[in-house]
């Protein structure tokens, strides 16, 4: 039996749980939370690749370090999992925790498959160091926010969808 994940409708309410190779193949929408890392100084945006042997956006750069919700998962716990189990990163007492920076919901197409995936994001502040998760992350480094916008704006840039759709309007509203 594979992973069971939450599955949402398209309002992006709960309404169960399925396998995730269900979800994959059938293109339920389902949930997933992500963090964006910037540093203290609020300069740098934590950009990575995802490694070739991931299940989905193999190889693909990212700047969310994050993962799908399970069956009862609140999204800001799932983050904070996520930036842990991906980046290597717990947050301390003296850290503040993540704050929201919106949701989209991603209707498009993974592997000739419809996928639809209702994301949650939220920001942290943290310098690092970064312990990568050697089977999802193959590299990191930062950007500035017009670098990873000015990557964004080439479409042949091999970035996360449903991430390249939530990001440039979060960055803009920010400044």
């Amino acid at each position: 039996m594979s992973e069971v994940i939450a599955v949402y409708d398209a309002a992006g309410r709960r309404t169960g749980a399925a396998e995730r190779a269900t979800v994959y193949e059938r293109g339920l929408w389902h949930a997933s939370a992500g963090v964006l890392v910037r540093s203290r100084d609020g300069e740098r945006i934590y950009v990575h690749r995802r490694t070739e042997t991931k299940a989905v956006f193999a190889g693909m750069h990212d700047c969310l370090a994050g993962g799908v919700l399970g069956p009862e998962e609140d999204p800001a716990e799932a983050a904070v999992r996520e930036l842990s189990e991906e980046l290597g990163v717990t947050l301390g007492p003296g850290d503040e925790p993540p704050a929201p920076l919106g949701h989209v919901a991603w209707d498009g197409r993974w592997a000739g498959r419809p996928m639809r995936c209702h994301v949650f994001a939220y920001e942290v502040r943290h310098d690092g160091p970064f312990r990568h998760q050697p089977e999802e992350v193959a590299d990191g480094w930062w950007w500035t926010d017009a670098e990873l916008l000015a990557h964004l704006a080439d479409p042949k840039w091999p970035f996360v969808p449903d991430t390249r759709v939530l990001i440039p309007e979060m960055l803009r509203a920010a400044h």
